[in-house]
């Protein structure tokens, strides 16, 4: 018997003894991650002391989770957003310099491919909704523009689902498109007013969040993915301040930083310009991008 072998379980060192046994791993970054792994879940036990019908109950969780699990559906995904977790692990990989502009979640609905369109146009091809124009510059953190900056955007319909959900009601590629910035870094391009939605609810995960008297919705927000050659891509939104879930965005998306101004403008002339009918919405966005890095 090997020296790590020889240790009795006991309530008292049953971390220690397990993540013993994992002396041996080959991979050296697997056995630093279980080692931390097993000591926190094992601090949970002791700390909690669930009954034996408990445990069994959270394992029936977890399975229930796993089978709700389809090529399109990522419950597991989806129970580490409701729990704060792709929040945190994305802030840790995406740790910025003052001044530059913060990330947040990508989401489960982005669409590779969509079609690369000139500024100015309109994203939504169902013309349903209230029209919006959104507007903004690129900088990189020294506050000069970036000219050729790709912008991807998606973003929900008026009713709050993104064109996949709909398949057959909504046109494919609706309220997605990829713009270029001028040489002054400059973007814009016209769409409808996003509303709130919910996330999958009819799952496990929403079963755990109405226990824990929670809602499932995501305040109203669009997509972006922001890339130039030189710099660190950019996954975040913006949001509306004035949305009802704003300060309790059910998978902790939401940032100060990324708070537009959503700007109702009654002005009948620059609606005809726009082919918007008056009155309409305008936001105007600016972000900021981090620099690779020099090897």
């Amino acid at each position: 018997m090997h020296d790590h072998e020889q240790g009795y379980f006991t309530e008292e060192n049953s971390a220690e003894v397990v993540i013993g046994r994992n002396r041996n791993a080959k991979d050296a970054r697997l056995k630093e991650v279980m080692a931390v792994i097993i000591r926190k879940l094992h601090e949970a036990v002791k700390e909690i002391e669930p009954s034996q019908q408990e445990w069994f109950e959270a394992i029936m969780f977890l399975t229930r989770t796993g089978q709700m699990c389809t090529d399109w559906r990522q419950e597991f995904i989806l129970l580490s957003d409701v729990l704060g977790v792709s929040m945190l692990v994305d802030a840790i990989n995406h740790r910025k310099p003052a001044g530059a502009s913060e990330s947040t979640v990508l989401g489960p609905f982005y669409v590779h491919d969509a079609p690369q369109l000139p500024l100015g146009s309109n994203i939504c091809l169902d013309r349903k909704g209230e029209d919006m124009v959104i507007s903004g510059i690129i900088r990189d953190t020294q506050g000069r523009p970036i000219p050729n900056a790709k912008l991807d955007v998606w973003q929900t319909n008026d009713d709050g689902f993104y064109d996949v959900q709909q398949k057959g009601l909504q046109p494919n590629f609706n309220l997605r498109g990829v713009f270029r910035t001028d040489e002054a870094g400059r973007y814009w391009f016209r769409a409808v007013k996003p509303r709130f939605y919910p996330i999958p609810d009819d799952g496990p995960v929403g079963q755990l969040l109405g226990k824990l008297g929670r809602h499932p919705y995501r305040p109203a927000h669009l997509h972006f993915i922001i890339s130039a050659d030189g710099f660190e891509p950019l996954t975040t939104h913006i949001f509306d301040p004035d949305d009802r879930y704003i300060d309790s965005d059910a998978v902790f998306g939401v940032k100060k930083s990324l708070l537009a101004t959503f700007e109702k403008v009654d002005n009948q002339e620059r609606a005809r310009q726009l082919e918007f009918a008056n009155p309409f919405w305008e936001t105007h966005f600016d972000f900021t991008l981090t620099p690779q890095p020099t090897t």
